[in-house]
């Protein structure tokens, strides 16, 4: 039985197919349309789903949204009756926005995909989270975090699943989600709302703001207190609307007063250093103040989304009784918190959805039909994310011959390998495409950019002139799974299966952390442990490159150049190579070198 889920009309579309329960094909939209952060329909994802699995639309059983606009729809009402006149234009706006497009979801998918309107089903939107955590988790019983901007009125759900995973039981897990925080207290806008005001752009930046905190201190844990409450025994929190604008406006989510408080925005295109980051512009005084400023007020809205996630932990142990914890919601891509969450809070293990925002939606909502809905028992376990479209050698070769680009072929893996490793050795940038591209926001090996770590010069050649980004911004340092203990002072992180998703900034280890200066972002790294089963090419690269330098760490970020999505096809692989300073261009088993 096929099921395809679906995710659109926010951010983030996708759309995800599974069989019998298992997984078969995701992706983001983005990645065929290239629009960043696609919203529209995921025609084009869903198209790929279908064929991926060689089926037709009447083959589906049912397709499932991720939510429930009609929900939503009350909350828009309510939230501008409420605030009326104020949200006069937000009222304008939205109406727009939903009477042409959003209210006729039924429709839109019924037509999109080609099937008929009573195999449309639709889960609500933290469930869709809830269950695209638990049901892909390996764990066989586990609590259940979800954290985001907001669904249909939620913005926060605690709950529990329960299975029977593993066993030979027909019996049907489930889902219990026993309380909630509602719209329009919320973690993710609370955090979207600096993320605006520190220059960058909402569901876009906030990252950003996690990559900038560890250039500050959280000095001003006074003035975040004056515009977000905290309780201390169950991590529940309370924003102070006078702050913010996003309640009754769709172009601002900060407020006048707020502006009082923190001082103006930071303009979006100024420079971002610090004394820490480039000592040698320390005569530059005037901008190293303000800029210290923005990174110290990062840093405290940093440490207020880890204290309370924290709690809410710690609340949700106690609640359950339960020892591990699984994870999703767009907040839960916030890898500082989550490191914090494993440590300080009383669970043993953390799992976290890869696609933890809006797309890994369309993943939950498929599996709740599956197994919430029908009933069907666990059965399939998420070890990997490589869900979308790959490209043989073959179709490889025929883009490099057809574009009359000069390359060379490998039939020997072993000799592809050794040439990767040495290009690596020589300080060479290599881009890396190959196999299944990966579902989720993360580039885990087979949509790549790879580097040598060892120099401190890497991290600024990287952003600088290939990535075309902001040079504070880190990269991920790529490890040998059970060479991970040496590098990471993290506990058990060889068994633990977070990191295989860059999931988790760990600490490095103070004696490794010159050793990998290019992946070391003020003492930590936002790590990825692979093993050979996973992704052998992959992980053989990071193993001949330990032999030759006595390093078994690899710089990893996405092959992307800055405001565009992933790379996909061999094409997009080429002109993302052509177009920077990239060295080398691995596509599947075959080389291009920059002409000298």
């Amino acid at each position: 039985m096929y099921i395809l889920g679906i995710s659109a009309f926010y951010h983030d579309s996708a759309a995800a197919l599974i069989k019998d329960g298992e997984l078969i094909a995701a992706a983001m939209e983005e990645r065929f349309s290239r629009v960043k952060h696609d919203n529209g329909f995921p025609r084009l994802a869903a198209r790929f789903c279908l064929e991926q699995a060689g089926i037709m639309p009447q083959d589906l059983e049912y397709v499932v949204f991720y939510e429930k606009p009609l929900l939503k729809f009350e909350r828009i009402l309510q939230t501008a009756l409420n605030t009326f006149p104020r949200s006069a234009g937000f009222w304008r706006e939205s109406m727009l926005t939903w009477l042409s497009d959003k209210l006729w979801v039924r429709s839109h998918v019924a037509r999109g995909i080609g099937v008929p309107y009573e195999k449309v089903l639709f889960c609500d939107h933290h469930m869709s989270h809830a269950a695209s955590a638990f049901y892909a988790s390996p764990f066989k019983d586990a609590a259940i975090l979800t954290v985001d901007g907001v669904g249909e009125w939620t913005t926060t759900t605690l709950g529990a699943g329960k299975s029977a995973l593993g066993e030979p039981s027909d019996a049907a897990p489930s889902i219990e989600l026993f309380e909630e925080q509602r719209f329009p207290h919320s973690l993710g806008l609370l955090y979207s709302t600096f993320t605006a005001w520190l220059g960058f752009r909402v569901n876009n930046g906030e990252y950003k703001v996690m990559g900038m905190s560890p250039y500050g201190k959280p000095r001003y844990m006074d003035k975040i207190y004056k515009v977000v409450s905290l309780d201390e025994a169950s991590g529940a929190f309370q924003l102070n609307m006078d702050y913010f604008d996003f309640h009754r406006s769709t172009t601002r989510s900060y407020s006048r007063k707020f502006i009082e408080l923190f001082g103006d925005r930071r303009d979006a295109d100024a420079e971002f250093f610090t004394q820490n980051t480039n000592p040698e512009r320390s005569s530059e005084k005037a901008a190293i103040v303000t800029n210290q400023y923005y990174a110290d007020i990062a840093a405290s809205i940093q440490q207020f989304t880890e204290d309370a996630l924290v709690k809410i932990a710690a609340y949700l142990h106690g609640r359950t009784g339960m020892n591990k914890l699984v994870m999703a919601g767009g907040v839960a891509l916030n890898t500082k918190a989550n490191w914090r969450i494993l440590n300080e809070s009383p669970f043993e293990e953390l799992w976290i959805q890869p696609a933890a925002g809006d797309d890994g939606g369309a993943l939950g909502a498929a599996l709740w039909a599956w197994h919430s809905l029908l009933g069907k028992p666990r059965k399939w376990v998420q070890t990997h994310a490589y869900y979308g479209r790959s490209y043989s050698d073959d179709e490889c070769r025929a883009f490099l011959d057809d574009a009359r680009l000069k390359y060379e072929s490998f039939d020997d893996e072993a000799k592809l390998t050794e040439t990767i490793v040495d290009a690596l050795t020589r300080k060479r940038v290599i881009g890396f495409h190959q196999g299944r591209f990966e579902w989720g926001p993360r580039a885990l090996g087979n949509r790549s950019i790879l580097a040598d770590p060892r120099g401190a010069d890497m991290k600024e050649i990287v952003n600088t002139k290939i990535k075309f980004r902001e040079p504070f911004r880190p990269f991920a340092p790529v490890i040998l799974r059970d060479r991970a203990p040496e590098y990471f002072d993290y506990p058990q992180v060889a068994e633990h299966d977070s990191p295989r998703y860059m999931l988790m900034v760990a600490p490095i280890k103070e004696d490794k952390q010159q050793e990998i200066h290019a992946v070391n972002h003020e003492g930590t790294g936002r790590l990825q442990s692979i093993d050979r089963d996973t992704n052998a090419r992959y992980y053989d690269i990071v193993k001949t490159f330990g032999e030759a330098t006595g390093v078994p760490v690899v710089l990893n970020t996405s092959f992307n150049l800055r405001g565009e999505p992933i790379v996909n096809t061999p094409r997009e692989a080429y002109n993302t190579f052509r177009n920077s300073d990239i060295d080398m261009l691995v596509l599947g088993s075959h080389i291009v070198r920059k002409s000298s």
